[in-house]
């Protein structure tokens, strides 16, 4: 186990736009092997009988054989066993994890933080990756609103389901990156009235016109660059203050 600030990886498969395989669904897979039962990996790992048996079906979606097998019982514990292809998979992640940790080891000594290593790595179609921490999360009975802090006092609102905040692990203090897309940001010039949503004020520093659309870059007081889509039309120019409104439900979040 890694200490805070050691450089660390977290394994992830997947296949095509199917559900992913990483550290916690392994985990169930083995608590089933040795327990014989869905219902008791679940109690065992602190899960739902449903939050396991829906980590069983992705898994058996994911994979071209079942990688368990489960006979009738539901919450009373039917039997299940994991099979000879969910064992094969157990023993290939294991593996892959400790080859990985043996060579982040070694790269451990040339990188000067961790936070480095993941942005090199981060790769996204969002033209807008902020990182921040989170720094306040409120769930409600379906969606969860994470409010992160950008640094300098700025910070940018987030509204996604309280499952998926769940599944990403967000917690206050945790690092987390806000993903917008440009045509998201929208600008208002000048000391924009109030509206719902996020309010980012920010300095024009660049532009890039087309026939219909401009792209346009902000600094944030934060050190950051926010940027946004709008029509070619817009009157803003280098040097020109303006306010960036973004809905929450349009802040997609990432975590490593």
């Amino acid at each position: 186990m890694s200490n805070d600030g050691d450089l660390s990886a977290s394994l992830i498969l997947r296949r095509g736009g199917l559900a992913r395989v990483g550290q916690e669904r392994v985990a169930l897979i083995e608590a089933i092997a040795g327990l014989g039962s869905i219902s008791a990996a679940a109690k065992q790992l602190g899960l739902s009988y449903k939050g396991a048996w829906d980590g069983v079906q992705a898994l058996n979606n994911l994979f071209d054989a079942p990688l368990v097998v489960a006979n009738a019982g539901g919450k009373a514990g039917g039997a299940a066993t994991v099979t000879p292809r969910g064992l094969a998979v157990i023993r290939a992640f294991r593996e892959v994890e400790r080859e990985i940790g043996a060579t982040l080891s070694r790269l451990e000594a040339g990188l000067a933080t961790s936070d480095l290593f993941w942005s090199l790595g981060l790769r996204t179609s969002a033209r807008n990756a902020l990182r921040g921490t989170a720094v306040a999360i409120d769930d409600g009975e379906v969606t969860a609103r994470v409010v992160i802090d950008l640094g300098d006092g700025v910070e940018i609102a987030s509204i996604i389901t309280r499952r998926s905040r769940e599944e990403l692990g967000l917690a206050v203090g945790k690092p987390v990156i806000a993903l917008i897309k440009s045509s998201f940001v929208v600008l208002a010039g000048g000391e924009a009235p109030e509206a719902g949503g996020n309010r980012l004020t920010g300095v024009v520093v660049d532009r890039e016109d087309g026939r219909e659309v401009s792209e346009i870059s902000l600094s944030l007081s934060a050190g950051k660059t926010l940027v946004a889509t709008a029509p070619a039309s817009i009157s803003l120019a280098v040097g020109d203050r303006v306010v960036a409104t973004v809905a929450p439900s349009n802040v997609i979040l990432a975590v490593e």
